[in-house]
């Protein structure tokens, strides 16, 4: 009898080890509603400004999106106004909420454009349409509250501050976040003692019309960035494209552009703008930006007038010359970054 030792049974295994756990987060620039993007929404039925911004709903589609809330905005029913102390429809942010956002941040040079009472009624609004908001606030405990938002089981928070006011006095110092960058890595550090996992910082800074970053942005991004609490700058303000540095492994966006505007000088590169997208994956270090791209916009006024992606429409000799413009500026320090594949 010949004696053989039996083979194991066959078991089926993967080779490939599990994908780790990631977002994606999109970003977008200024959001100031001139009298000539109302007058459009009117044509465009019952004050609606999806039409308007419906051509970036592709590239805000993420995980989580953050927008840029410019101005106050009006009760219902109540009076709009345009440059220099502006109050945007109401319907506006339900159009925000309609094409994809989460999240705007409400810290910049106008937020007190119609007063303290125009802080509450803002935020009202924002609530009323399903929109989170940070960076101006209604009480002491709004203030002290950091916005986490849930993405997915991942918490994340959402910071926002301004350079200033327009010279306007600010009533009570937690109304609205006045930019230092003590305040920003302490508010970072208590969303991240509230729970945070990652952390986003959108900075209303910089010299307005000037695709350049200023010294002092440069200075203040490389602070925030080498604390552990903040993972990504995204900045608004200036009207005009602003370039994409990597940092220590870190991204900042020093200037994303207009979003939507319609501003009657200086004409060109104020109807530029970015949406800025990362993927976080949690390694074995925590979470990191793994991929950053943009996508880049325009606002044509048609008529009628409209936000264009314009990686998404056929050339035109506009749509080649902004094209051009902002690949151009925003890899201007160096930035390995492009179009979303």
């Amino acid at each position: 009898m010949v004696l053989t030792t039996p083979r194991p049974t066959p078991t089926t295994t993967s080779s490939a080890a599990p994908e780790p756990p990631s977002f994606t987060l999109a970003a977008g620039g200024d959001i100031l509603i001139h009298p000539a993007l109302t007058e459009q929404a009117d044509r465009d039925g019952a004050r609606d400004f999806v039409p308007l911004l419906d051509g970036l709903r592709r590239a805000v589609d993420a995980d989580v999106s953050f927008c840029h809330l410019e101005t106050p905005l009006s009760a219902p029913g109540a009076p709009t106004y345009g440059y220099p102390a502006f109050s945007a429809p109401p319907e506006v942010a339900a159009a925000l909420k309609d094409i994809g956002y989460d999240s705007c941040s409400t810290a910049s040079n106008h937020t007190l454009d119609r007063g303290a009472p125009a802080i509450r009624t803002t935020l009202d609004v924002m609530d009323a349409a399903g929109l989170r908001h940070t960076g101006s606030f209604r009480s002491p405990e709004e203030a002290a509250t950091p916005l986490l938002l849930d993405v997915g089981g991942v918490k994340v928070g959402h910071i926002a501050f301004t350079y200033g006011f327009n010279g306007i006095p600010l009533p009570q110092p937690w109304m609205a976040n006045r930019l230092t960058t003590e305040g920003v890595l302490e508010a970072a550090r208590a969303a991240r003692s509230a729970g945070a996992e990652v952390v986003v910082a959108s900075l209303h800074w910089g010299t307005e019309y000037q695709h350049e970053a200023t010294p002092q942005q440069r200075e203040t991004a490389r602070a925030v960035l080498a604390d552990p609490a903040v993972d990504l700058i995204i900045g608004t303000h200036v009207h005009a494209v602003q370039p994409i540095e990597r940092i220590g492994g870190k991204w900042v966006v020093y200037g994303m552009g207009n979003e939507v505007a319609r501003h009657s000088e200086p004409r060109g590169t104020t109807e530029e703008g970015i949406v800025t997208r990362f993927r976080f994956v949690k390694g074995p270090d925590g979470w990191a930006v793994r991929e950053a791209s943009y996508v880049p916009t325009l606002v044509e006024f048609g008529p009628p007038i409209r936000v264009v992606d314009l990686t998404r429409v056929p050339a035109t000799a506009r749509r080649t010359e902004a094209l051009a413009r902002t690949d151009g500026v925003v890899r201007s320090l160096g930035a390995d970054i492009t179009h979303p594949s």
